[in-house]
């Protein structure tokens, strides 16, 4: 913790610290943890909102630390239903066709809502 404090903004810190009590360990790209989303994280949101109008919950991080090289995606929605994953996944990339090209990498993660 004493060496991921030096790369923390005060306001990250004291977060920290009013939840050391429920043992969080926040290392790395802490700084947008209390921020809003990116202009790449909106956009692909969007993206997959219309492309997804009925998904359950949605849910885009860049986790390259801000410079949209890297993103995380969460979607549950009920159109992954009687789907492989593989398939799900084939979905989700063809609705960011073009958003993809400028990526790095991309992580996928699929459900179909559980009630």
């Amino acid at each position: 913790m004493l060496a991921c404090k030096r790369i923390l903004t005060g306001t990250t810190v004291s977060a920290l610290r009013a939840h050391r009590s429920s043992k969080v360990v926040a290392c790395g790209p802490v700084q947008r943890w209390l921020s809003s989303q990116t202009d790449g994280e909106t956009r692909i949101a969007n993206v997959l909102k219309e492309r997804f109008p009925l998904a359950a919950s949605l849910k885009v991080v860049d986790i390259s630390g801000g410079c949209g090289a890297m993103y995380e995606i969460h979607i549950e929605s009920n159109e992954f239903k009687g789907k492989r994953t593989i398939q799900q996944h084939q979905l989700v990339n063809q609705a960011l066709k073009e958003e993809i090209q400028g990526m790095h990498g991309l992580r996928i993660f699929t459900d179909v809502p559980k009630h």
